[in-house]
């Protein structure tokens, strides 16, 4: 089977990396990749994956490629060729892909979209407004105290999303978004939820249109720097599993929130096959949805996949092929803890091309996997090429022991300007 993954992040890595060790695939390519994924082999022959000079969001060039390789199954990591209709275009083609088409991509490209269908159907979430209007967003702010998230509608990298504490934060945040257009057109709508009080936990959930296959727990960290503090990123380390829901809470959970989601696509007509991801705040009123993505989560897919042990192949086909039901999810009792390695300055203006030193000493660390996010080849060295750099990732007996060995991982790792939270996993743990 020949399999093509697009993007080039450092959820693009783990998708190759897990993928690439299924016995059905000969051959695997990824457009546009990185540095970390040019060095993966395909498990059933040693074949080195193809790195493919494409953008993830050249769709007429991804699916000339996909078409004149003859590509059997195409992957999509991010969200942007979701919302562009990649899915749907492969599809009028004839050509088997896996991700949301773009209705169901809806959840995540919308904010505005994702609010009012969870008011529609049932779904917890928090208090919430939609607006087109910025004075009409300040008033509704002030009816909060001030206290409230202020989100671009769009998409936005992780980043569209803005806590306030007081009304002078909450006016200032609607004038970034929707004024300054921080965001650019993502901004031209916002949402603004209630700010909710407890622990956020992330939830993934595989999906075939009619049955959904519930991933464990995991904890994203999105906030730039320790203790919560500073910008919100694109994600700075998660881990799996949390102690902060049961499993019998879980499956409480599954029942609030993906039932009504899925009798809610039934009823729109949104035949929703592929990766649901809702942030999810637990509150003393019980679990309410932040928000809907779809796709996997990163840095959560870092974690959920050096965990898993099932042929992601098996299961991505399945998703898409509306067999899911016949197939049962399997984990490993390890835990897993992914640390980011970002550049100085992100999620703000940072510098490229610094050499990464380091890299083979942690990959021989027991239990380690570094995961490449935002690097590139520059004569014959490993440099630099995003904000967010590596997903150093760790299993271990437990979350103590996986985060002691991730960071044991980050220390051997060297480039100019470095910068990681130094508490993932701290609350779990």
């Amino acid at each position: 089977m020949k399999i093509l993954v697009i993007g080039s992040g450092g959820r693009e890595h783990a998708l190759v990396w897990k993928l690439a060790q299924s016995p059905h695939v000969t051959q695997m390519g990824c457009a546009p990749g990185n540095a970390g994924i040019a060095r993966e082999r395909v498990a059933r022959n040693g074949r080195a994956v193809e790195c493919i000079n494409l953008g993830a969001e050249d769709l007429p060039g991804l699916l000339a490629f996909a078409q004149e390789k003859k590509i059997d199954f195409t992957v999509v990591g991010p969200d942007n060729p979701l919302a562009l209709g990649i899915v749907d275009l492969f599809q009028q083609h004839g050509l088997k892909i896996w991700g949301v088409n773009r209705k169901a991509a809806q959840f995540e490209s919308s904010k505005v979209f994702s609010q009012q269908f969870m008011a529609k159907y049932g779904i917890p979430t928090a208090a919430a407004g939609t607006f087109d209007e910025p004075a009409a967003a300040k008033k509704f702010a002030a009816t909060l105290g001030g206290r409230c998230v202020v989100k671009a509608d769009g998409l936005a990298l992780g980043k569209g999303v803005l806590l306030c504490q007081s009304q002078r934060e909450a006016e200032t945040a609607v004038e970034e978004i929707m004024v300054g257009r921080a965001f650019g057109t993502a901004g031209a709508r916002v949402v603004i939820q209630e700010f909710l009080e407890g622990t956020e936990t992330s939830l993934h959930a595989l999906c075939d249109g009619t049955t959904a296959r519930l991933f464990p727990t995991s904890q994203d960290h999105k906030r730039a720097l320790d203790g919560d503090r500073g910008l919100n990123t694109g994600g700075m380390g998660a881990c799996s599993p949390t102690p902060f829901l049961t499993d019998l809470q879980l499956a409480g959970v599954a029942r609030q929130i993906l039932d009504p989601f899925l009798r809610g696509c039934a009823a729109e007509g949104i035949d929703f096959r592929g990766l649901l991801y809702p942030g999810i705040m637990l509150t003393r009123d019980g679990p309410k949805v932040l928000e809907f993505n779809a796709r996997f989560g990163d840095p959560e897919t870092q974690v959920y996949l050096t965990r898993l042990e099932n042929d992601l192949v098996e299961l991505l086909d399945a998703s898409a092929g509306g067999t899911l039901a016949r197939h049962e999810l399997k984990w490993k009792p390890e835990a897993s803890v992914c640390v980011v390695m970002a550049s100085h300055g992100y999620p703000g203006r940072y510098a490229k091309g610094k050499i990464i030193t380091g890299l083979d000493s942690a990959s021989q660390l027991p239990g380690t996997k570094v995961f490449h996010a935002g690097t590139a080849w520059q004569e014959g060295r490993i440099v630099t090429q995003g904000g967010r750099v590596l997903g150093v990732t760790a299993l271990g007996r437990d979350l103590r022991a996986a985060q002691a060995a991730a960071y044991a991982a980050v220390e051997a790792i060297h480039f100019e300007g470095a910068h990681f939270r130094r508490d993932i996993a701290a609350k779990a743990v």
